[in-house]
């Protein structure tokens, strides 16, 4: 009897699959984007950087600076999507058509330049009955444009509403995949959470969950929609925010949902960008970030270059200050000893896959990692992370 319920649950919860959460997603209005975007964006954070130095350094706790500020001069951004909704807005078909084609291309041409984005994609309009034919077509052009679709290429799905939307989008990448001869599984899509129907529906059940088991294995992460949720429940604009109760309350309801199913979990963005009020922005973001990492939201939006600054800086800290913690209770585990803490599994599991985050965002380096734990390898830290056998060597 119970061979049966441990088959459903290895299926619909099947853990990490591999894959590293970047820390971010840029996102770019569709009239907004080229194929130097991403330098481009990394040049203007310097620049705030630069102009701001002393003020950040005050934000500083782990002497990371310098290394956030070698990032944006080689690798600013991780993930990016071009933007054809809200950031773009409603447009005439023959606008958006060329837009389309011509985000495609950018995309094609990042396939082979060293700046580009460890992932990215596009966010579509949505599936309400007067924008999806529209949604089809842009996603459609892209795809003609690129030739070539990506490991990591992904498309973002915003206003999600109910869990019977979800099996439509899992039609249309098959029917894609076999128009453009595409191999089966290729196209993976985003749910933006971004209504209240979406956290809890008319019948009173949370939908999110169904959502991930009718995207089948197709959908990559929930990403949170900030100003939407909190406009639906009736919050005031002045209070809207990432740090609002009813952002917290929905964001969890997805952490919850997504949690062991491999499905990444997106917190949303701020719309205070630092322009006119630059530092008072740049610590609001930094405040942000850093709150979110402790809530577990290792991934968030950016939506300005100076984002980039804060959200490196705050990272970096973060994961600095979590791996000095995590190293000695992982050493005295594998060692079985107290130290002081008598960790189990579980929290060996959740120690070892922060200093994997750590070392894959660039806080540390493995080599850093291993020099100063040894034992501590890539190998055991996965081990200890999918509670597999620990390799023999480490053995006490």
């Amino acid at each position: 009897m119970l061979d049966s319920v441990d088959a459903e649950l290895r299926t619909r919860y099947p853990g990490p699959d591999g894959r590293a959460q970047p820390i971010h997603t840029a996102y770019v209005p569709a009239d907004r984007i080229a194929e130097d975007t991403p330098p481009a964006w990394g040049a203007a954070a310097i620049e705030l950087l630069d102009r701001h130095y002393d003020m950040l350094a005050e934000l500083d706790s782990t002497g990371s600076l310098p290394e956030v500020r070698k990032r944006l001069e080689q690798d600013p951004i991780q993930d990016l999507r071009i933007d054809f909704e809200d950031g773009y807005g409603f447009r005439t078909d023959s606008e958006e058509d060329e837009a389309a084609r011509a985000a495609g291309a950018v995309l094609a041409t990042w396939a082979y330049t060293p700046y580009r984005p460890n992932s990215y994609g596009i966010r579509t309009k949505g599936l309400a009955i007067g924008e999806r034919a529209r949604t089809v077509r842009t996603l459609e052009l892209v795809l003609a444009a690129m030739v070539d679709v990506p490991a990591g290429f992904v498309f973002t799905v915003p206003k999600i509403r109910a869990a019977e939307q979800v099996p439509p989008l899992v039609a249309l990448c098959e029917g894609l995949e076999s128009s453009y001869g595409l191999a089966a599984g290729t196209l993976r899509f985003e749910l933006q959470i971004e209504s209240p129907q979406a956290i809890i529906a008319a019948d009173g059940t949370a939908p999110i969950a169904r959502m991930i088991g009718l995207a089948a294995g197709r959908c990559s992460a929930l990403h949170f929609g900030t100003y939407d949720y909190t406009a639906a429940c009736g919050v005031a604009a002045p209070d809207q925010a990432l740090d609002h109760p009813a952002a917290d309350y929905a964001k969890a309801v997805m952490q919850v949902a997504a949690a062991q199913t491999g499905v990444w979990v997106c917190d949303g963005s701020t719309q205070i960008v630092p322009d006119t009020e630059p530092e008072a922005a740049l610590r609001n973001h930094h405040r942000l970030v850093s709150r979110s990492l402790r809530h577990g939201y290792y991934q968030g939006w950016d939506m300005h270059p100076g984002h980039l600054i804060t959200r490196w800086l705050a990272t970096y800290d973060y994961f600095r200050q979590a791996i000095d913690v995590a190293v000695p209770r992982l050493q005295a585990y594998l060692d079985r000893r107290s130290g002081g803490v008598m960790d189990e599994p579980a929290t060996a599991e959740a120690l070892a896959a922060t200093v994997l985050r750590g070392v894959e965002c660039g806080a540390r380096t493995a080599e850093d990692l291993v020099a100063r734990a040894p034992e501590l390898t890539p190998a055991v830290l996965r081990a200890l992370v999918t509670r597999a056998p620990i390799p023999q060597e480490v053995r006490p």
